[in-house]
């Protein structure tokens, strides 16, 4: 008898063997014991969850003579005749090459006659949301009020390319990516079966990088077994079959990423290179760890949503405690423009090193979980050489030396003083939203040429996209030219204080003059 591979040998055959997907099953088993068979089924989900072999298995109860306990006898002949491929009463049809309005047709024609043995007549489409428009409409009287004896079971990996119309005629059934505690424990004694000697820590590898879908992982370890027969499978042999690397790389890239040490991060990608990774596969581990690294930031000592071990979640968080959270979003998404850039690349080392290259090169003014960083990364320096770190804000400094000067008037240019005494005016020449907007705005002067538009700090980058038009309005009303500076409450109170001390300063230095001249050089001695 020839080989067969993994994923088609420990297909389930019963309810009980499929994994992870009680809900469905329970909902099944419930309607075949109280016989509120539907007449049409949607099973919707990712790749390699079981939906296929649940929709044959419920296909096989269904016409099984003599079913125990929701579990088909496999020995009735229809039974049998499944088992063999030559039942008549259950079809499968892939509609991704079956897609046609002819090839619906068919099954509208077949639907006609009822089965000669068994109960129902059960078709099964496979990735249905393959068929053609006018094969959908063909389908769709027929799957409306099709006879008592036919059944429709249609599994699809996209139902939002399924027409509503077939979508509120059919149970729809959504099955879960299998977590990777059951994908392992049933991986386990399937290798037990198999005689093959496997560690636990490639098991969980496997389950992670087959998200969720038990066929991707058992072919995987088919070629494991394949390469290293007879052998035991470790975690490092198996990341040398699939091209990836041990997790501890990610934990010291991303060291070196938070530590802006380039040199290490050139390293770590040559290690890479020499040892024969695939590139793109690293980033694409890498932007998983760094989203793990954000989950445990949030997860309690008590959460464990990653389906990892209490070891590798502690190292996790420990890492975690010295990256600020912003910086870590932002890593995933500039991680993830360089995966998006690598598929494009002539060659995807230099990408990812120039990549690398610039995130620890460059701060952006504008973004501040650079600067937050930064700074996390200067104070961890001065604390290992016990030194200590003292925050002193300029404008803070410049505002407490002059916050005690007593306000007074302004001496304010005739005409800026016209255009704030009549600044409803120019607010009403506009209309909603820009209008809103001026009202919020307080109109002011410092003394110079500007008439300044004092307004909270969310509106000043909006104020000064509408400067055209209020000279504009400032000229149709008092036939002068404005000039207009949108400019944020705090930076106005800062400006305004400097002013009056500017204007001290100057009172001081004039009394000091008027001094010299009343008294003679040698009585009075300036230093």
């Amino acid at each position: 008898m020839s080989y067969i591979a993994l994923y088609r040998k420990y297909r389930p055959k019963n309810f009980e063997q499929v994994i992870g997907q009680k809900h469905i099953i329970k909902t099944l088993k419930n309607q075949v014991e109280t016989n509120r068979i539907s007449h049409s089924y949607l099973f919707c989900g990712t790749r390699g969850t079981g939906k296929t072999s649940t929709a044959k298995i419920f296909a096989k109860l269904l016409n099984c003579k003599e079913p125990i306990n929701n579990i088909p006898c496999e020995k009735c002949s229809m039974c049998v005749a499944f088992n063999e491929n030559r039942s008549l009463n259950i079809a499968e049809i892939d509609a991704a090459s079956n897609n046609s309005v002819d090839d619906i047709r068919e099954i509208r024609e077949e639907v006609k006659y009822p089965p000669t043995d068994g109960k129902y007549r059960i078709y099964i489409i496979d990735e249905v949301h393959m068929l053609s428009i006018g094969a959908f409409n063909a389908l769709l009287k027929t799957l409306e009020e099709p006879p008592s004896y036919v059944i429709f079971i249609l599994a699809t990996t996209d139902p939002h390319k399924i027409p509503v119309t077939i979508l509120s005629r059919c149970q729809r059934f959504d099955f879960k990516r299998i977590s990777n505690v059951d994908m392992v424990e049933n991986i386990k004694n399937y290798m037990l079966n198999e005689n093959v000697s496997i560690d636990e820590d490639a098991l969980y590898y496997i389950a992670k990088i087959s998200d969720g879908a038990m066929r991707d992982a058992l072919s995987i370890l088919d070629q494991c077994i394949s390469f290293y027969y007879g052998e035991n499978i470790t975690l490092n042999k198996l990341l040398e079959l699939v091209g990836a690397v041990d997790d501890n790389i990610f934990f010291r890239f991303i060291d070196a990423i938070v530590n802006f040490s380039e040199v290490e991060i050139i390293s770590i990608i040559e290690e890479i290179i020499e040892s024969g990774r695939d590139i793109s596969q690293f980033v694409s581990d890498l932007i998983n760890h760094i989203r793990n690294l954000l989950i445990s930031s949030i997860s309690t000592n008590e959460d464990n949503n990653l389906d990892i071990s209490k070891e590798k979640m502690e190292k996790l968080r420990n890492q975690a405690s010295n990256i600020d959270r912003q910086y870590l979003i932002k890593l995933i998404e500039e991680f993830s423009k360089i995966q998006a850039n690598l598929k494009y690349a002539f060659d995807e080392r230099i990408v990812l090193e120039a990549g690398c290259i610039k995130l620890c090169s460059v701060v952006s003014e504008e973004d501040i979980t650079d600067i937050r960083q930064k700074i996390n990364f200067l104070e961890k320096k001065l604390e290992e050489k016990n030194i200590q770190t003292v925050y002193i804000e300029k404008e803070n400094l410049e505002s407490k030396k002059i916050e005690e000067l007593k306000p007074r008037e302004l001496a304010i240019p005739e005409d800026i003083k016209v255009a704030i005494e009549n600044y409803k005016m120019v607010v009403n020449k506009f209309k909603e939203p820009e209008k809103a907007f001026l009202q919020q705005a307080i109109p002011k002067s410092l003394e110079d040429d500007f008439l300044y538009l004092v307004c909270p700090n969310a509106l000043v980058n909006r104020l000064e996209s509408m400067k055209d038009s209020i000279q504009e309005a400032l000229f149709e009303l008092f036939n002068k030219d404005y000039n207009i500076k949108p400019i944020s409450i705090q930076k106005y109170d800062i400006a305004y204080k400097k002013v009056i001390a500017n204007e001290s300063k100057k009172e001081n230095f004039n009394n000091i003059n008027d001094m010299i001249k009343l008294f003679p050089n040698s009585i009075l001695n300036i230093e």
